[in-house]
């Protein structure tokens, strides 16, 4: 089985890493760190060395309470990125909510969109549909400013399971295959702690939604929440999600630390081989 992501075809005999670059002043991680273009592509082209097998690019951060960015502010962030890494060995992935730069980030060489709406915008599925574009479809309760406020569902795992079964249908009815297809539950998006922890233990009842499942725990506040830790110290409690979220099902993880990742899944998979 493999992942279709433009002119790149990832196979799935073993997790796959998607490191995060962001092009944000205000991300909760790692806001401003490489706002500037020669800081973001020497932190790619590191997490490139490091091991990552695709990078997602931001733009605009969506982290709780986040206020939206302009679609020319965004794509003065992001296009540059994208264009200077479209010759990288390994396929790059735009994140974005915005349809008119998920056409522009495609034609500049990305070959994924991740939407943290889940391609609702009008014409979403249709900026992406014509190309080989993979994309990501996740859940989220809300939006940034309010996700946070007071989420609540009557069955979290039934409630989203069935938002992304919904999405999965909607996104082949305009022409995307199911192998350009990943699904993303949203930890963090509109969920309690209690729900981001239901979630993780049940990831298995995802798997088969779309074409892969992507986990994306790295250094959120429900592992702050656990350890006490303040976001660049928590890269220890995200190895060990990550991990967890590989056996639970997760086929793709989205992290900020790509080598202590990579290491971790390593060391798991030669455990499992024998």
């Amino acid at each position: 089985m493999f992942l279709c992501c433009g002119k790149f075809q990832l196979p799935l005999d073993r997790p796959l890493i998607m490191g995060v670059v962001n092009v944000t002043p205000d991300s909760f991680s790692d806001g401003g760190k490489y706002i500037e273009l020669k800081h973001a592509l020497t932190h790619a082209r590191a997490l490139i060395a490091e091991g990552a097998d695709l990078l997602d690019i931001g733009g605009e951060s969506t982290r709780p309470g986040a206020a939206p960015v302009s679609l020319e502010e965004e794509r003065r962030r992001v296009l540059p990125v994208i264009e200077a890494l479209a010759d990288a060995a390994i396929p790059i992935s735009v994140d974005t909510q915005k349809p008119a730069l998920m056409r522009e980030a495609v034609a500049a060489g990305a070959a994924m969109v991740n939407d943290v709406c889940g391609f609702r915008a009008p014409g979403a599925f249709e900026a992406v549909a014509a190309s080989q574009a993979a994309i990501c479809i996740m859940h989220m309760q809300g939006g940034p400013r309010t996700m946070q406020h007071d989420p609540h569902y009557a069955d979290v795992i039934q409630d989203v399971r069935g938002y992304l079964t919904e999405r999965v249908r909607a996104a082949e009815a305009a022409g995307i295959a199911r192998d350009r297809i990943v699904v993303d539950p949203g930890f963090g998006f509109g969920k309690t702690q209690a729900h981001n922890l239901a979630l993780l233990r049940q990831l298995g009842k995802f798997k088969n939604l779309g074409g892969v499942l992507l986990a994306g725990l790295s250094r959120k506040s429900l592992l702050g929440k656990i350890t006490g830790r303040e976001p660049a110290d928590r890269v220890f409690a995200s190895v060990a999600a990550a991990i967890i979220a590989v056996q639970n099902g997760a086929q793709m993880v989205r992290v900020h630390d790509v080598a202590a990742t990579r290491d971790a899944l390593a060391v798991l998979r030669a455990v499992e081989s024998n």
